[in-house]
């Protein structure tokens, strides 16, 4: 049985991680999805796998439509964390963007895109 939980260790929530992030990560896009991603090197050592999710106020104005799809983002992680894993490795930091302004009708869509955006990555 795979682990599919989404504990408080593998949560991106420091500051110092996640400007590290913004300033030595690379960018990949999927379809409305987009993931800033940290591999452990020797330059910007990561210890575990640290996983966010962000959502614009831009595009969403209010915090429930915001909610909801970091909810549905990290649904999808927590689901697919094999597939995450075999992708992008065991140590790495990412976060999880949602660049559209359209909310997405189903679950069923975000993972699916979640999963093309893993399996270009493995390419």
């Amino acid at each position: 049985m795979q682990n599919s939980k989404y504990p408080r260790a593998e949560k991106l929530k420091k500051n110092t991680e996640i400007s590290l992030l913004f300033d030595k990560g690379k960018w990949r896009t999927s379809g409305n999805l987009r993931i800033i991603i940290l591999k452990d090197k020797p330059t910007a050592p990561v210890e575990a796998t640290k996983f966010g999710v962000s959502v614009s106020k831009r595009y969403f104005k209010r915090a429930v439509h915001r909610n909801r799809i970091k909810r549905l983002l990290r649904e999808c992680y927590r689901l697919n964390k094999d597939l995450f894993h075999e992708a992008f490795g065991k140590k790495t930091l990412a976060m999880l963007f949602w660049v559209s302004s359209e909310m997405p009708p189903r679950f069923q869509d975000v993972e699916a895109q979640f999963i093309r955006l893993c399996e270009t990555q493995k390419k």
